[in-house]
């Protein structure tokens, strides 16, 4: 269905708004994705597939940014939708496999970061993510964007206690590598098992102390004494390439 109507300003209480070419594509290439309502440019139709029954408003560009944040890059689609569905840690660990190394954040809370360590996650083929419920982003247009097409691949699990779900990931047979920068091994020592966990803290403050000892090893990466640390966005990318090539 094919409408012009009212172009509203704000979104829906919980559902996420999702823009620009890679997030829209692949939220519209996902069965498990509920669709609600889109938002396009004629042009930027043109070269999608429309899912029958999805409520379609053509508007210009200017329109479509007053849907998105301040100067967001919506590339003329702008995407309303539910959220994904939940996934329990039991499924996603049922699923677990030799090689496939699982991200665990513990407080990682900026979009842009949790959106960009998604991408590497599927550009790795990690198993998946996993956080903390109340202390990790929401969906949203950003982060979207940041995974480039990743939020609608890698299964993100959230989770009620960290620290459990840390205990589980061990019964999983994975081994848990937390990366702190006062660790006395480097990542490359550290890994050694098939299934390896990653755990990353967040920025300033790292890994808490709780999560740190549900770790079975510490390790940090061997940067230069030049920088004191790297974003959590880029030491993800970094410590997957590790996980994936070492246990090749």
């Amino acid at each position: 269905m094919r409408r012009r109507g009212p172009k509203p300003q704000k979104g829906t209480p919980g559902k996420p708004r999702l823009w620009g070419r890679h997030a829209v594509y692949a939220a519209l290439d996902n069965p498990d994705r509920r669709l609600l309502r889109l938002w396009a440019t004629h042009e930027a139709a043109s070269k999608i597939v429309i899912p029958d029954g999805l409520q379609v408003t053509y508007a210009d560009v200017a329109d479509l940014g007053r849907l998105v944040p301040h100067d967001a890059p919506h590339q003329g689609l702008v995407l309303e939708a539910d959220p994904l569905e939940d996934i329990h840690l039991a499924d996603l660990l049922d699923q677990a496999e030799d090689g496939r190394p699982l991200l665990v954040l513990d407080q990682v809370t900026d979009p842009h970061n949790v959106g960009a360590i998604l991408r590497s996650a599927a550009a790795f083929n990690a198993l998946g993510i996993v956080t903390q419920d109340r202390h990790a982003p929401p969906e949203s247009g950003a982060l979207a964007r940041a995974a480039s097409g990743a939020l609608e691949l890698v299964p993100w699990v959230r989770v009620v206690n960290l620290a459990r779900a840390l205990e589980d990931i061990a019964e999983a047979g994975f081994w848990r590598i937390g990366l702190a920068g006062e660790a006395e091994m480097t990542l490359g020592e550290a890994i050694g098992p098939p299934r390896v966990a990653l755990v990353l803290g967040a920025e300033g403050e790292g890994m808490r102390q709780n999560t740190a000892q549900h770790c079975d090893a510490l390790a940090k990466l061997p940067i230069s004494e030049r920088i004191e640390s790297l974003n959590v966005s880029n030491a993800a990318a970094i410590a997957l390439y590790a996980a994936v090539t070492g246990a090749r």
